[in-house]
């Protein structure tokens, strides 16, 4: 429809998923068989309550430290764990599920993208979703991401790991990365692009910069954990120092498009 498609990576933080929550799950895809009709059927029946979609999906268990790949068009239900997610920029949906958790979905999140004049053209809304991908039977196989060490530096003092990555259609869109510098140690990170950094366990310095992961936030409160390193400063190199004796320093490096060309492919990891 001419619109910027959404595609999303997940990883679950473990420092930031003490407690699974209600439902550690994500359903994803379709199961293999469905046919066109059966989601129609659905989508009839949006305001009789639960229209029953989750039916013809699967639940996947959602692990600490692990993460999945998701392009646009892919139908997708998140559970409870806390998510770190990079994305692209945009708020491009249609929400094909009736009923969340036992409340209401306003059939509004299903069109919002739509042309009004097929609103109720039930095929063509079946259509919005990749076919071939959503009952793919190796759904997992394409889209599941474990982390992968980029190199074996873990006597230098610090581990770096991919761990959203993979190519979109033939796109490089987003891609994460997680540096652990061990206790007392320091190390120098070279980039070849700009990134967002995240903390989520430790304290110490990035460059002449103070960050610390809070414990606890109080509304309004400012913290330490929320650094940009700018292309300049990537590539020439930053180093992060961990300042505890006995706790890592844990962050999150999210870069944009075309930035690492040694990215893996999804499934590197099983190698």
């Amino acid at each position: 429809m001419g619109r910027e498609g959404k595609p999303e990576g997940y990883y679950f933080p473990p420092q930031l998923n003490a407690t699974s929550g209600i439902f550690p799950h994500t359903y994803f895809g379709l199961e293999p068989g469905t046919k066109k009709e059966d989601i129609r059927r659905c989508l009839e029946k949006w305001d009789e309550g639960d229209n029953g979609i989750l039916d013809f999906s699967k639940a996947y268990r959602l692990k600490p430290g692990t993460g999945w790949l998701v392009p646009p068009r892919i139908l997708h239900a998140p559970g409870s764990l806390l998510t770190y997610e990079p994305q692209w920029g945009s708020d491009v949906l249609s929400m094909f599920q009736s009923m969340v958790d036992g409340r209401r979905v306003e059939r509004s999140l299903l069109l919002q993208d739509v042309p009004e004049d097929r609103h109720h053209d039930f095929d063509f809304l079946v259509d919005l979703v990749d076919w071939p991908t959503n009952t793919d039977p190796n759904f997992k196989s394409a889209h599941y991401l474990e982390p992968i060490p980029v190199s074996d530096s873990e006597s230098d003092g610090y581990i770096d790991k991919w761990i959203v990555y993979g190519r979109i259609a033939g796109e490089q869109r987003f891609s994460a990365k997680e540096l652990t510098v061990l206790p007392g140690a320091s190390c120098t990170i070279r980039d070849p692009g700009a990134y967002g950094l995240i903390v989520t366990q430790g304290h110490g310095t990035i460059g002449k910069l103070d960050i610390d992961c809070p414990s606890a936030i109080r509304f309004g409160q400012m913290t330490q954990d929320e650094v940009f390193v700018a292309y300049d400063a990537a590539v020439e190199g930053v180093r992060f120092v961990n300042e505890s004796r006995t706790d890592p320093l844990v962050t999150l490096r999210y870069f944009g498009p075309d930035v690492h060309s040694d990215m893996p492919a999804v499934g590197d990891h099983a190698c």
